[in-house]
């Protein structure tokens, strides 16, 4: 599976937060996503891995740093509001199915999902405290098709 990844240049650098000469995406569906926030008349600002937030990971019982695709902040009617917004596919939302039989790629796919169960819900609370909206899009609210 080919990955997608490169540097994104924004037509509008006054909305980013941040530097803005050195954007990078790690999926075409970020890419997709920032472009829609760049071109968007709602967006007042938004950045990409800015920032981090630190949760307890399953894997090895340490904190870790938890860098979230984007904070964004939008006006809608007046109404501004912050958004920490995840990107991921719709597989990694969702736990795995486990089949009885373990196999290397089961355990993988287990503990994947655990780790980003453990960061939502680090960000669930940090957004909660500020009064944000923690947001996950997958491929189907991004419309890209298979």
């Amino acid at each position: 599976m080919k990955t997608y990844k490169g540097y994104f240049k924004p037509k509008n650098p006054n909305k980013y937060i941040g530097d803005h000469e050195n954007i990078i995406y790690r999926s075409r569906w970020e890419s997709k996503f920032m472009l829609y926030l760049d071109n968007h008349p709602d967006v007042l600002k938004w950045c990409s891995e800015e920032f981090f937030i630190p949760y307890l990971s399953p894997k090895d019982n340490k904190v870790h740093r938890y860098f979230p695709d984007f904070l964004v902040k939008k006006q809608k009617d007046g109404v501004i509001e912050t958004l920490v917004i995840e990107i991921k596919p719709k597989a990694q939302t969702m736990p795995p199915k486990m089949n009885g039989k373990q196999t290397k790629r089961m355990i993988t796919e287990a503990m994947t999902y655990a780790v980003n169960e453990a960061k939502w819900k680090a960000a669930k609370e940090f957004c909660a405290d500020r009064k944000y909206k923690f947001i996950i899009l997958t491929e189907h609210e991004l419309g890209i098709k298979f």
